[in-house]
């Protein structure tokens, strides 16, 4: 049967998944799955890539256990993170994470350079604090020496890549969410990195999704029991989750709910205007040089947090404890740093509440609901400000993602911002990646067509107040 490999690699988890088309439907199976998190080195947190890259040779074995014929594989992960390679192919320095807290102050040293409304017309991205701009300024204040000895400037997916095929090469979506990429010509602002003292041979010119990158290296080949090819799809997973949502449309948002939340709408040409700064709203990119107009949200990351300090107990438990506390009223800022990567996020809902002066919670079942209904209403929030940035009503959200799985919070969405609510596909991210590959393919024909069978293939549910 032939299969298209989509290896999903997030901040917590990484999965591989084979796709394949059968009498029109769209079918995926989970081949693998792994552990991934943060590691702390000498007190700065970062990525055990190493262990990383051989969870995904151990996964691309899988596929010659069971007979599939794969055709391709593609890879997509977080953004913002990237790699400093040397030319022999070893790094030039470990790696960091986007929560690591060494870009303190790095927004006061770059608006030296340029102010914040400039790179926002040049790069139409959001102002966070671990955005790459931020962390490559970081490296040349306070490491300039790896940037000397790079060869290559990769991003996470961009460097997996690379091992798996030898070829260097950046991605178009996971690349915007660098804040280093021209909104007016989809590459490098190499201008900017030049004031930055960033040198800019390391950036390759940046490709779109459904770029080859290359075959399998002849010993990777042998590793795994077959050679296919690699294929640079929407490499940011929020890219690849939206070429799968189903229901994108002039009329839907999407919510794509996972450790983060993203939400947004899907756009041609870049709003770099003056209110959509003042917003704080990103553009970053999107399948054929689209633009996914949205905001990122704090998200799933909140709930998973709290949960590891609550008893043992089932989801369903869960919603039940917040059901318990929905009396409470406070509402925070989830979007505010203290949530970021504190060492406790229940004191971390105690800290904001105190700090603003308003009533803290005080019991788990005060704790979560704090945390459901603050999402929900920062939902609510965004969609307001999408309505006003476009003049246009939208009477939907899509949900798509593992978060849609959160029948409390999806109930909670519908009632405090009163669209209609549908939930799914909840693989959209593997989804997303597969279907580029199947265009690539010829397969598909078209991003279109890859949504609507999406759409046939896998239930896409309404939620009922």
């Amino acid at each position: 049967m032939k299969a298209y490999l989509a290896i999903d690699i997030g901040a917590s988890s990484g999965r591989l998944i084979a796709g394949y088309l059968d009498h029109g439907q769209l079918k995926m199976d989970e081949l693998h799955r792994f552990k991934n998190g943060m590691v702390e080195i000498d007190g700065h947190m970062g990525w055990d890539i190493d262990s990383i890259f051989s969870e995904l040779l151990t996964a691309l074995k899988k596929p010659h256990d069971k007979g599939l014929e794969v055709q391709s594989i593609g890879i997509d992960t977080w953004g913002v993170d990237y790699f400093l390679i040397k030319e022999d192919g070893s790094l030039a320095e470990r790696s960091y994470a986007y929560r690591d807290s060494r870009t303190e102050g790095m927004d006061e040293e770059l608006y030296k350079i340029i102010p914040l409304p400039e790179l926002y017309e040049r790069t139409g991205i959001q102002k966070l604090m671990f955005n790459t701009v931020y962390q490559l300024l970081e490296q040349k204040l306070h490491r300039p020496e790896a940037l000397e000895q790079a060869a290559h400037f990769l991003m996470v997916p961009d460097y997996l890549n690379y091992r798996l095929t030898g070829s260097a090469k950046n991605e178009y979506t996971n690349a915007t969410t660098a804040q280093l990429v021209n909104v007016n010509t989809n590459d490098w602002d190499y201008e900017l990195l030049e004031k930055m003292g960033i040198p800019t041979k390391l950036f390759k010119p940046v490709c779109k999704p459904g770029t080859l990158c290359g075959m399998l290296k002849p010993e990777i080949a042998a590793q795994v029991g077959f050679n296919a090819e690699v294929v640079m799809i929407g490499s940011h997973d929020t890219a690849s989750a939206v070429i799968a949502a189903p229901l994108l449309s002039d009329d839907h948002i999407y919510l794509s709910s996972g450790t983060w939340s993203l939400m947004g709408i899907e756009l041609e040409h870049a709003n770099t205007s003056a209110k959509s700064f003042a917003y704080n709203f990103t553009n970053e990119g999107g399948y054929d040089y689209r633009f996914r107009y949205l905001k990122n949200i704090m998200g799933m990351w909140i709930l998973q947090n709290l949960r590891k300090e609550f008893p043992p107990m089932t989801f369903e438990e869960s919603y039940a404890l917040a059901a318990e506390g929905s009396y409470f009223k406070s509402v925070v800022d989830v979007n505010d740093q203290l949530f970021l990567n504190p060492k406790s996020m229940k004191q971390a809902f105690v800290t904001y509440c105190e700090q603003h002066n308003m009533p803290a919670p005080q019991t788990n079942a005060e704790v979560i609901y704090c945390a459901y209904n603050s999402l929900a209403h920062c939902y609510q929030k965004v969609v307001a400000e999408i309505e006003e940035l476009t003049g246009r009503q939208f009477s939907a959200i899509n949900i798509i993602g593992g978060g849609c799985q959160d029948k409390f919070l999806n109930k909670l969405i519908a009632q405090i911002t009163g669209k209609r609510i549908f939930t799914g596909p909840i693989e959209a991210t593997a989804l997303g990646n597969i279907c580029v590959q199947m265009i690539k393919d010829k397969t598909l024909s078209s991003l279109q067509e890859a949504r609507e069978v999406i759409a046939k293939s896998f239930a896409i549910t309404e939620v009922q107040v």
